[in-house]
């Protein structure tokens, strides 16, 4: 066991290494694709992983550049990156094992932030020689062990394959971060047929290692979007009569924003992230750029923030004479777990001596598009549910000090296994 362990740590610690933003994952795509090789699986890459016009919050085209080359230096072969270079990154493996049964599919998200990583010297991967050499992208919230469970899920069923029954589809999916890369694999069928849905989180929750949640209630819904406010510059001193001020008009939206009343029927969240506006202190700005977020507790309590945005916005951009375009860049529903699967997962792992607390569910308080994908299942008639691996956080998540408790990497790794056996099993 204890080589086991070993093995999971260097590879989350290989993957920390390389961290890349939201489809630009073309080193981790092609790592994963590597391990994925050798076992029986068959692999889609490219377009046929997602549907491209589906997507949404692409880089641009300058960011896609930067990424390339760095992969070509990396050693990514041109060959392999005319699969994934204009962002059809990820990978789906599927595995049928010729025997009558289930599909089960499982997700595992594998892009990074768009964080600088510290390089205190109370930071373990810095210490320890794994910290990100991709300055400006950081594995902040975990998915270097997301990617390290799902490949070694992947190795588990190959290697047992003659003891299962059914289908497998194992998703890495490009861009979960700003909830903007499940709509396109969803939309391009991989979720339809699914009898058996399984993702999960590493953290969230700040609970000793060892606790296991079966399943997560309480996804908000979330709509992310930029605005693009376009005015007239005009010199400051000799004529500010002739501008029209977009600084001013995004400053405007930015604190109404935060004074739209909250909806009595649940939660719902709005954040105004960042603020670009303006050339010079003596031009008045012509162009103003914002990133925000609506959250709401159902779809319905989403809409309503997302609406009351708009109307601010729009009345913002009326006021100082700017045009203005509202862009969207991401959304995900909210979700509910299946009860079938919380007494399926307690079963399974019922003799699973790395789990302390074993709960039937966690509050997750936050929005990720794997929602997207449970929603699909759950349309379909399949069961989904979303697990967590609390551990003890001494930087929460998206902070540049984050770090992993790796003794839960063999935990997660574990439950997945033993998932897979009560359900998968050919008897």
């Amino acid at each position: 066991m204890t080589e086991l362990k070993e093995q999971l740590i260097n590879t989350r610690r290989k993957f920390h290494r390389f961290p890349e933003v939201g489809f630009t994952e073309f080193i981790t795509t092609y790592e994963i694709y590597k391990a994925l090789k050798p076992l029986a699986y068959t692999l889609y890459l490219g377009d046929d992983v997602l549907l491209r016009s589906a997507r949404v919050g692409l880089p641009d085209d300058s960011v896609f550049e930067k990424s390339y080359d760095r992969a070509i230096k990396y050693g990514v072969p041109k060959e392999f990156l005319e699969y994934v270079k204009e962002g059809t990154t990820g990978v789906i493996a599927t595995l049928d094992t010729g025997r009558p049964g289930p599909h089960f599919a499982a997700r595992f998200d594998i892009d990074g932030l768009p964080i600088t990583e510290s390089e205190d010297a109370s930071h373990k991967p810095k210490t320890e020689d794994f910290i990100s050499l991709h300055h400006g992208e950081m594995h902040a919230c975990g998915h270097d062990g997301h990617i390290t469970t799902g490949l070694y899920l992947a190795e588990y069923i190959n290697k047992h394959r003659d003891q299962l029954k059914g289908r497998f589809t194992l998703i890495f999916q490009a861009a979960e971060e700003s909830v903007r890369g499940a709509k396109s694999v969803v939309e391009k069928g991989w979720l339809d047929d699914v009898d058996y849905f399984f993702s999960s989180h590493l953290g969230i929750r700040n609970l000793p290692a060892g606790t296991v949640s079966a399943a997560t209630t309480d996804f908000l819904a979330s709509t992310k979007f930029d605005v693009k406010f376009s005015g007239k510059s005009a010199h400051a001193g000799v004529e500010p009569n002739a501008g029209n001020n977009s600084l001013l008009a995004g400053s405007l939206a930015a604190l109404n924003l935060n004074a739209i009343a909250r909806h009595g029927g649940g939660s719902t969240r709005i954040n105004v992230g960042t603020m670009t506006a303006g050339s010079g202190r003596n031009v008045i700005a012509d162009q103003a750029y914002l990133e925000i977020e609506t959250r709401g507790e159902t779809k319905e309590l989403n809409q309503y923030m997302f609406n009351k945005a708009k109307t601010i916005i729009q009345a913002a951009a009326d006021m100082y004479e700017n045009d203005v375009e509202i862009i969207p860049v991401g959304e995900a529903p909210d979700a509910e777990c299946s009860a079938e699967l919380i007494d399926a997962v307690k079963e399974a792992v019922k003799n699973n001596n790395h789990i302390t607390d074993l709960k039937d569910t966690l509050s997750f308080g936050a929005s990720e598009d794997v929602t997207m994908m449970m929603e699909r299942v759950l349309e379909k008639n399949g069961k989904a549910t979303y697990m967590l691996f609390p551990f003890e956080l001494e930087y929460g998540h998206h902070h540049p000090k984050f770090d992993l408790d790796e003794s839960i990497l063999l935990l997660a790794a574990s439950v997945y296994t033993d998932i897979v056996n009560y359900l998968m099993k050919n008897d």
